[in-house]
């Protein structure tokens, strides 16, 4: 396959499930683009979350190697709180530093973990993770002040807070949001130089955690003819009804790709992890909380503490090593024998009725080709992601079924989606694609070298 130009529309979060089976006939710019060209799942990293899922998908590196396992890592064997993974820990090549060693020009608008911008040779705008608009958050600097004029309003870079009981507010925000966004889009396609165009819509993503509860018939709080009940399906026809804008504007013989880092699926609740953990007599904090909170490091007795775990869609789990840990007292001899008794036990966890979930404990080096920096000694998913992990102490359960850190309706899947045509791509499912695949498709389509240390494959 080969090409002058590719164009990535990123979905954060959209569900192949929605987009190729339940709302197919709703959808006429997505149905037309899978039917001339490649569609499936995406097979997303493991943990299949924003951070590190699209950074990993732009250099075709695993977490392991890329060094970061979620948003917030440890930077040492210390008790210190955990930092969050922004651009600056990014030390692998993407795409458009490639790209740009190549002599070829990118746009780059809304990528996860993009902040704070780095130089290339073309456009740059951050994500998410950027503070605030006071920020230099574009490279070239003065690109942000096109992103206003072409917004027609605030540019905003995300929703201020999408875990809210605000439903109608956050909805308003979600599409000014995307409106927006997608009017700098359709500016910049035509006016900015790129042989490389990538955009991320994290609208997708924040509707999916909001409103889920409302769409799903099998969540447990599900409400037919809530008034929110078709909140997700006309944002997607919306966002739908965008990308038909931008198709006309791209140059013939574009290579178009629509690609998402994860999917979605209901949440069932949650495992308090931690809970768990001093019940099993592997934690011992200083005092017994008298309400709920977010458990820190320094309320551990580590004198007396095994291992500790963090909250989020999946769980990391910490292990207490003497020699490793400043208060470690798991003799490192008895390393692997003590992380098989945690995951064993974790495993075994069953919902609040003790029924099975299949939980399944990892441990990094069975999942990456390296294990950089600090990771965590297993990776959680409970009940198959169907099951999120709530961190906090105090609660005096062991399952709950509402989030911890504030309403939350969906947990990630481990499928995204994608959809990729253009010359020469082949119109039909494929099975088997993994988010991996996208970097050295792209490069290989633009005539670029694809490094030999990155793990995908270029899409035939």
């Amino acid at each position: 396959m080969k090409a002058d130009k590719v164009f990535i529309f990123g979905m954060d979060c959209m569900a192949p499930q929605l987009v190729f089976e339940q709302w197919r006939d709703e959808l006429p710019n997505l149905a037309k683009l899978a039917d001339s060209g490649a569609w499936g799942e995406l097979r997303s990293t493991d943990p299949p979350i924003t951070v590190p899922a699209w950074t990993a998908m732009m250099t075709s590196k695993d977490p392991g190697t890329l060094g970061f396992y979620g948003f917030r890592n440890r930077k040492s064997y210390d008790y210190d709180e955990l930092y969050f993974a922004n651009a600056a820990y990014v030390k692998e090549k993407t795409i458009w530093q490639i790209l740009s060693r190549n002599r070829k020009s990118s746009v780059a608008l809304g990528v996860p973990q993009t902040y704070p911008p780095k130089p290339l040779n073309g456009t740059l705008v951050g994500c998410f993770l950027t503070p605030d608009k006071d920020h230099q958050y574009t490279w070239p600097d003065e690109a942000k002040y096109e992103l206003d004029r072409l917004a027609e309003g605030d540019y905003i870079i995300d929703v201020k807070e999408f875990r809210t009981d605000d439903k109608d507010a956050l909805l308003d925000q979600i599409y000014v949001m995307t409106r927006r966004r997608f009017k700098v889009v359709r500016d910049w396609v035509k006016t900015k130089e790129w042989d490389f165009f990538i955009f991320v819509e994290m609208g997708v993503d924040r509707i999916h955690h909001a409103y889920w509860r409302y769409h799903d018939v099998n969540h447990r709080l599900y409400e037919k003819g809530h008034k929110f009940e078709f909140a997700i399906r006309d944002y997607y026809k919306y966002v739908d009804e965008q990308i038909g804008t931008v198709l006309p504007l791209l140059p013939k013989d574009t290579q178009i790709w629509v690609v998402s880092d994860h999917g979605a699926r209901t949440m069932a609740g949650a495992v308090c992890v931690n809970e768990f953990f001093m019940r099993e007599g592997l934690l011992t904090l200083k005092e017994k909380p008298t309400k709920q909170r977010k458990l820190k490091t320094s309320d551990i007795d580590w004198s007396k503490t095994v291992c500790w775990g963090e909250g989020g869609y999946y769980s990391r789990i910490f292990m207490n090593v003497k020699g490793r840990e400043p208060q470690g007292i798991i003799e490192p001899g008895d390393y692997d024998k003590t992380r098989d008794m945690i995951k064993a036990k974790l495993e075994a966890l069953g919902d609040d009725k003790g029924n099975p979930i299949g939980t399944k404990a990892h441990k990094p080096e069975d999942l990456y080709t390296k294990v950089n920096n600090v990771a965590p000694d297993l990776i959680v998913y409970f009940g198959d992601l169907a099951w999120r992990s709530a961190g906090s102490v105090g609660m005096d359960a062991l399952h709950v079924f509402e989030n911890d850190t504030g309403p939350d309706d969906a947990n990630h899947a481990q499928n995204g989606m994608f959809i990729l045509t253009g010359p020469g791509v082949k119109p039909g499912k494929r099975e088997g694609v993994r988010l991996y695949d996208v970097a050295p498709t792209v490069l290989s389509t633009l005539g670029v070298p694809v490094p030999e240390d990155m793990i995908g494959k270029v899409i035939e």
